[in-house]
């Protein structure tokens, strides 16, 4: 998001790839999949439009460079720690040649420029999905409705199966202040909701000083704005603030939350090096369904992790089909070289993996069924997308809408049942 919006603001134009002078390219790497969704886009940009000049940033581009380098019409591979300075100027300028004399003023660059985002940065799912990130600028960049604002990078903890902290690095947060002031300004620009993301969201604030919270920078945010409907990106359930649900209750915080479980097999979960238990991750969600019964609470599922038994995946959908989960994300557990998991033993084989993948998913459109189901014929406040048809509840229902309505409107939409 920044990236563009910084082109943007020195006068770049975003077109489709096809068209483009420029083309950033901004890549996952938290599996082969994502991998290989990244060398697809950059060759498919490519023989699109042969001309232009491909720059990859992101996960992919620091962990393997000379990989990425050799790929077709690739002129630059920029690591994540120069990623949000890539925007700029100075640094973008040697990728997009010679600034042309018919520039609207200096220092702007009047190329075309497109984003190709394959990072999926919302929930860990989504990364492992391959899905397109979410984009935000004060002009609608790409035709998203929403604000996506990154207000913490980098990861400390050691999940067995993840390469995120080896190309991600240290938590870093930006102070609560210049969240604030960046949400004032996104509010008077006309968006409706902001989307806040890291890549781990709870450990907001930890290194900052003062230390600050997720739960104090939501406190400010609120305090700080005046009718910004704010959402969370995926957030792990230990760290999950005591005040979220009476954040949620202030109607300024959506009741939507991605709260990644893995599995409800203890003993995976310890091999997977998650720090809780199935015990501690109920004594989280169950309470806040309780508190909050309108709330969707959606999650992440690993099947076919090493060593996971027939009683493990039993324990697992048992306990999916009686949770008060409202929708899930299933990801077929494959080795990820780097990773501790990659050399455990046990490994299970290909066709049951995708078996229990397939299982598990039907568990989760059941459950995602039942919360439309318990939420029909309920009234719930909404934002028009794409060309003001389709409506998202702040609960995260899709609902199609009668004419008349322009994109980034709140309305009020019946579920039906």
């Amino acid at each position: 998001m920044a990236i563009e919006r910084d082109l943007r603001a020195r006068g770049g134009l975003a077109v489709q790839s096809a068209d483009a002078d420029v083309v950033v390219v901004n890549s996952c790497s938290v599996t082969a999949t994502a991998d290989q969704g990244t060398r697809q886009a950059i060759r498919r940009a490519a023989r699109d439009n042969p001309r232009a000049r491909i720059v990859v940033t992101g996960c992919y581009a620091t962990r393997c460079p000379d990989e990425v380098a050799a790929l077709p019409g690739v002129v630059a591979v920029v690591p994540n720690a120069e990623k949000d300075a890539l925007g700029t100027v100075p640094n973008l300028v040697p990728f997009l040649g010679t600034v042309p004399k018919t520039a609207p003023h200096p220092g702007t660059v009047p190329n075309r420029v497109c984003m190709l985002g394959t990072v999926p940065v919302l929930t860990t799912a989504e990364r492992f999905a391959g899905a397109d990130g979410p984009c935000g600028s004060v002009e609608f960049l790409l035709d998203r409705t929403a604000f996506t604002l990154r207000v913490q990078t980098g990861c400390e903890e050691h999940c067995s199966y993840c390469i995120i902290p080896t190309t991600r690095g240290r938590s870093v947060s930006r102070p609560v202040d210049e969240i604030v002031r960046e949400l004032k300004r996104v509010e008077q620009c006309g968006f409706l909701e902001v989307t806040l993301t890291g890549v781990h969201l709870g450990a907001y604030g930890q290194e900052l000083t003062p230390r600050a919270t997720l739960g104090t920078l939501l406190e400010a945010a609120i305090a700080g704005t005046d009718n910004l409907l704010l959402r969370l990106g995926s957030l792990e359930p230990m760290d999950v603030p005591g005040t979220l649900a009476d954040l949620t209750d202030t109607g300024r915080l959506a009741p939507a939350f991605h709260l990644p479980l893995q599995h409800a097999s203890d003993a995976v979960l310890a091999r997977m090096r998650r720090p809780y238990t199935l015990d501690d991750y109920r004594r989280i969600v169950d309470p806040l369904r309780d508190r909050l019964p309108h709330a969707a609470i959606g999650s992440d599922v690993i099947v076919g992790f090493p060593g996971e038994t027939d009683g493990d995946f039993d324990r697992l959908c048992r306990y999916l089909e009686s949770s008060p989960l409202t929708s899930l994300h299933v990801f077929p557990y494959s080795d990820r070289p780097g990773t501790e998991a990659s050399a455990f033993v046990g490994k299970v084989s290909g066709p049951v993996v995708k078996e229990r993948g397939r299982v598990v998913r039907d568990i989760g459109n059941r459950l995602a069924a039942r919360f439309r189901f318990e939420q029909g014929g309920t009234r719930r406040p909404a934002l028009t997308i794409e060309d003001g048809s389709i409506a998202i509840t702040d609960n995260g229902l899709r609902i199609p809408v009668g004419p008349g309505h322009q994109r980034n409107e709140r309305i009020l939409v019946a579920v039906a049942f």
